[in-house]
């Protein structure tokens, strides 16, 4: 018996080439079949991966060095601000950013941008539970975010302000913390004191200095004198 003979009687391993019909191909299998992308609906703020699984948990200090960083609009025409230091979870900006979408979907082309991540893992322990056996478990995603802090923006060629301020009304409703809505001419904020009207300078100040300044200020303006311009460095 051949070679030839004796793998034909395999079909598994036989040598023929089969004959392809005019139809589509049956030996197509899900291994060589196109990939698919999926459709995530409801996507959570999460991050991909962190240095550590758990972390301590930390105080929200007010920025009085004069920096003021991350209480301006950087995308949006309108934003929302803290007024009081909170620890926000992932549960509150997605409920926040998803009352945004649902409130500025008529309108076309309108962007919700969020300023803040929520990658600081929270951990709890349950009650009455004793002291010591090391950390708790895992519960939540949160962030921390300062006084003056944007924390959510909005912006569309066809936003209108009075949409824009209900839109941020709705949103402001779903988070644990004061806020107020800024638009591009809102001035800074260093800690709890707006620095409106000041030209920015080499001269560092703290914000101790800024009120007293800005004060002087008002005052003399109100006499009828003039003043310096106050600087501040960002």
């Amino acid at each position: 018996m051949s070679l030839r003979t004796l793998l034909g009687t395999f079909p598994r391993l036989s040598l023929r080439t089969p004959t392809l019909a005019a139809g589509p191909s049956t030996f197509a299998t899900p291994i060589f079949a196109p990939p698919t992308s999926l459709q995530v609906r409801h996507k959570s703020l999460v991050p991909r991966r962190t240095k550590y699984r758990k972390a301590h948990k930390g105080r929200i200090p007010i920025a009085l060095g004069g920096s003021t960083k991350g209480t301006v609009l950087e995308c949006g025409d309108y934003g929302l601000r803290v007024n009081e230091p909170v620890r926000l979870t992932a549960k509150h900006l997605e409920t926040a950013e998803a009352t945004l979408k649902r409130a500025l979907k008529p309108i076309k082309g309108c962007s919700v941008y969020l300023r803040v991540f929520p990658d600081i893992p929270v951990c709890i322990k349950g009650n009455e539970t004793r002291m010591g056996k090391g950390k708790g478990t895992f519960e939540f995603w949160s962030c921390r975010a300062g006084v003056g802090k944007v924390i959510i923006e909005i912006g569309g060629p066809n936003l209108r302000p009075e949409i824009a301020h209900a839109a941020m009304r709705l949103a402001s409703s779903k988070l644990p913390v004061t806020t107020e809505v800024i638009d591009r001419t809102t001035p800074p904020r260093v800690g709890t004191i707006s620095v409106a009207n000041v030209d920015l300078g080499p001269k560092t100040m703290t914000a101790g200095e800024a009120a007293r300044l800005l004060a002087t200020k008002e005052a003399v303006e109100n006499v009828g004198g003039e003043t310096e311009p106050v600087k501040v460095v960002l």
